[in-house]
């Protein structure tokens, strides 16, 4: 039992001796300075630049559904399918409102039941007419042969009887050459009657036919198997600046050959991402890229720029969507996954370089606080490019120490304190 209790108490000691040996040396750290001022050294080299941006997952090689060009203003939407829905070829993705064109329809049906009668009735009468004129020149030919035998009896009548045959004869002759004469026009007016009515039958048949096309094309269907990306309302009177544009949904009037749906292919893969104005000249397309899906942790896909579009936004929040075409797909991945898109938009060979905190801006200077006699003042330099985490300086040489914070703060909080900065190096 001695033993045991010897034992306990050397430890006690043991214990007490270490805790006054760590009370000792903080206060030799506090008397040494308190201020603790991270460094580091301006370094030459590659500096790789990127631009990281968070956007979500879809399908690449979208077809675009719009609203059909009926010769109407506007059209209702009275059928949509839901964001994000799977569907099938050929499926019905939209519909509209067609009352309208059935009413047309209708319309240019009777018209055209109108004027098929019309079309027959004008070809009845085209053909009563033209029979009419065989028989008037049958007639005129009979008259004219009749009167011709009448004169060959002159010689033997008295001349009066005679005078009468000539101009019988002659008026035969004269009616005959005439209907000879007028046959063609009187036929051709009998035959442009009837393509009159041929003409107002075959604008009804175009009518109708129009009317049935734009019924059919008031439905929209999926070119491919695919999802439903629904598109923003671009008729949408609530709009303020900075909001973005709502959906499009049932009931919403849109114009003819406005954008309506997607319907992107899912045998290819594309990231969009929203990314800052400032941003806009370093993006090029085909420049390489690493795409990481939130909901798959640790799986990194490679991709490349594939396309750029407009900047939009209000001044204060000015933005541009990028694309970027994935390889390497895998069975996990559905659209709307969010994605961490990381491009690299440039490499620097051989620079100056410090990280982006060492660099400081006031009042239009870029300067940075370099050591100087155990201080630090502060040095003027020239920004060449900056990145997210480096930027390339000129005024600085290779090995230089400068400080990762503001030295002036880091003295009033170590007066405060009691202490001294004291310099670290990284």
């Amino acid at each position: 039992m001695n033993i045991r209790y010897a034992g306990l108490l050397l430890l006690i000691a043991v214990l007490l001796l270490a805790g006054w040996g760590g009370a000792r040396a903080f206060q030799e750290i506090q008397s040494a300075g308190g201020a603790v001022m991270p460094t580091t050294k301006v370094k030459r080299g590659d500096v790789t630049f990127h631009v990281s941006a968070q956007g979500a997952l879809q399908g690449g090689k979208s077809q675009v559904l719009t609203a059909p060009m009926t010769g109407s203003r506007e059209i209702v939407l009275t059928t949509l399918r839901l964001p994000g829905e799977l569907v099938g070829k050929d499926a019905v993705i939209a519909e509209f409102d067609t009352t309208e064109e059935t009413y047309k329809l209708r319309e240019a049906e009777a018209d055209l039941a109108e004027a098929e009668l019309q079309v027959k009735q004008s070809e009845y009468e085209s053909q009563a007419r033209e029979e009419e004129l065989v028989y008037e020149l049958i007639k005129a030919r009979a008259d004219l042969k009749v009167a011709a035998i009448e004169r060959i009896r002159n010689p033997l009548i008295a001349a009066m009887s005679a005078q009468q045959n000539d101009i019988t004869h002659q008026a035969a002759k004269e009616r005959l050459e005439k209907l000879e004469r007028d046959y063609p026009a009187r036929k051709s007016a009998a035959v442009s009657s009837t393509a009159i009515q041929i003409a107002a039958r075959d604008k009804a048949k175009m009518l109708a036919a129009t009317a049935r096309r734009n019924i059919e094309m008031m439905t929209l269907r999926a070119p491919m198997a695919g999802y439903v990306n629904v598109e923003r309302n671009q008729n949408s009177n609530f709009f303020y600046q900075g909001m973005q544009l709502p959906l499009l949904q049932v009931g919403d009037a849109v114009r003819p050959g406005m954008p309506v749906a997607q319907i992107p292919d899912l045998s290819t893969w594309e990231a969009t991402a929203e990314i800052g104005e400032e941003d806009r000249g370093h993006i090029a397309l085909g420049q390489p890229a690493v795409v990481e899906l939130v909901a798959l942790p640790g799986k990194k896909l490679s991709g490349a720029v594939s396309n750029v579009g407009g900047t939009t936004g209000p001044p204060w929040n000015r933005r541009f969507e990028c694309k970027l075409s994935i390889q390497g797909a895998t069975a996990e991945m559905r659209p709307g996954m969010t994605a961490r898109v990381v491009i690299a938009t440039h490499t620097a060979r051989n620079v100056l370089w410090i990280p982006a905190q060492a660099l400081y801006e006031s009042d239009g200077r870029k300067f940075v606080y370099l050591e100087s006699a155990g201080s630090f003042v502060a040095k003027d330099v020239t920004l060449v490019r900056r990145g997210e985490s480096q930027v390339i300086v000129d005024g600085l040489r290779e090995g230089d120490v400068v400080a990762m914070a503001n030295p002036t703060q880091n003295q009033e909080r170590a007066k405060k304190d009691g202490g001294a900065t004291k310099a670290i190096a990284k």
